[in-house]
């Protein structure tokens, strides 16, 4: 079966092209702890699982959405 859908892929070297993803991960890299020994990778996988999840998606306020939550945003937009 066909999908309608098509692959997205940026150039390389021009961060431009996916502003949010670019401005994720450049959070994602510097929020965590850094000092952290080095862990395996269960241990990686939680942790990121805890930073998306929990703390991203639930606590971190995001200036672009009017300083709330995804969570908080997607409720609004559903009710």
């Amino acid at each position: 079966e066909r999908s309608s859908l098509r692959s997205s892929m940026s150039r390389t070297g021009d961060c431009s092209d996916k502003p949010v993803a670019e401005s994720f991960f450049h959070t994602f890299k510097v929020e965590p702890p850094a000092d952290q020994p080095r862990q395996s990778r269960a241990a990686r996988k939680e942790m990121a699982f805890q930073y998306i999840a929990v703390y991203y998606n639930r606590q971190r306020m995001h200036s672009s959405i009017g300083y709330r939550t995804p969570e908080q945003c997607e409720r609004q937009a559903v009710a």
